[in-house]
């Protein structure tokens, strides 16, 4: 459904020092330098696939989204989305993608969502029929009945979130490119668009390229990451094959009946956290076996859990290396 061979964008900038000498001589000479935002970018994605896409900022996350859905042309490299060519913004292509962008807005302010909706069913020349199932589905999905009525500038974050997905999705697109669709979201929305964006794929086996910077979106919903840093691809595979490769170790959290001293728990592993009722200990793979078997025969154990490092962490040590290496 998406294919990207050797990817590149670059933007030509102009810089310049501070000041009026520097800006009268900008006048005259003005020095430009080129900003890889991405650098030789290669992927392939099937039909149907939930893909996550990590980067820090500045890594040339958005802009890879941005010349997915055609809004800008590649500086070079060949770029394919369900057979067509993006920057041609054929009729075809666009009544088959759509690109929510969680810092950007498409309801009209002063209007209510149901008439967006009707726009957004005149641009795409939606059929009547196919419009009103749609509309009764998604609102189903995302519960709008109470929103659809109240102008935009009446909704909460949370409450347009939802409508923007929405309106997104009129013309049931089978690529869905998501730019942050949770930030700014409470716990709870954020696992109800988590939710929604899983059911929608699995009815109409959409094809989903999702960026976030919370870690939960991404393992929820993305069995497969692509990893990208300073615009270059550093790691594309199955999230959990990721974690094992940068931190192979794993987090044994111990809840206890009574109070436990520090010094007890360090022949177990490495303490990250420690408190009256529970301790964090950080056990390599080879020895989690043996800390286990110390852990339920020596302490007063109400709770014991072994689980993965936290994605945030991998991430982080993830760009460490890059950076060093």
């Amino acid at each position: 459904m998406i294919e990207v061979s050797h990817l590149k964008k670059w933007y030509r900038v102009h810089r310049r020092q501070p000041g009026l000498a520097a800006a009268l001589r900008s006048l005259v000479r003005r020095p430009y330098e080129d900003v890889k935002a991405v650098e030789d970018v290669s992927f392939s994605i099937a039909a149907g696939e939930r893909v996550g896409f990590l980067g820090p900022n500045g890594a040339g996350k958005t802009t890879t989204l941005k010349v997915l859905a055609g809004l800008l042309f590649p500086t070079e490299g060949q770029v394919g989305v369900a057979g067509f060519r993006p920057q041609d913004r054929a009729h075809g292509f666009l009544q088959q993608i759509t690109l929510v962008m969680g810092q950007k807005q498409q309801l009209l302010w002063d209007l209510p969502p149901s008439e967006t909706f009707l726009l957004n069913r005149a641009i795409y020349d939606i059929p009547r029929a196919q419009y009103d199932a749609t509309v009764a589905e998604l609102t189903e999905l995302l519960d709008l009945g109470p929103l659809l009525g109240k102008p935009a500038r009446q909704l909460s974050l949370g409450e347009r979130m939802k409508c923007e997905l929405a309106v997104a999705l009129l013309h049931r697109p089978k690529v869905l490119f998501l730019d942050e669709p949770t930030i700014g979201l409470d716990v709870s929305m954020q696992a109800t668009v988590r939710g929604f964006v899983r059911a929608y794929n699995e009815r109409f086996g959409a094809t989903v390229l999702l960026t976030s910077h919370y870690m939960e979106d991404v393992a929820a919903l993305c069995p497969r990451v692509m990893v990208i840093d300073k615009g270059r691809l550093i790691y594309d595979g199955a999230l959990p094959e990721l974690i094992r490769r940068v931190r192979p170790d794993k987090r044994v959290i111990l809840r206890f009946s009574k109070t436990v001293e520090r010094r007890d728990l360090e022949a177990l592993g490495t303490v990250v956290e420690h408190g009256d009722a529970e301790a964090i200990v950080q056990v390599s793979q080879d020895g989690l076996q043996a800390a286990v078997a110390r852990a339920l025969a020596s302490l007063p154990l109400r709770d014991l859990t072994v689980e993965d490092p936290p994605l945030e962490e991998v991430m982080r040590d993830l760009f460490a290396q890059g950076r060093a290496a």
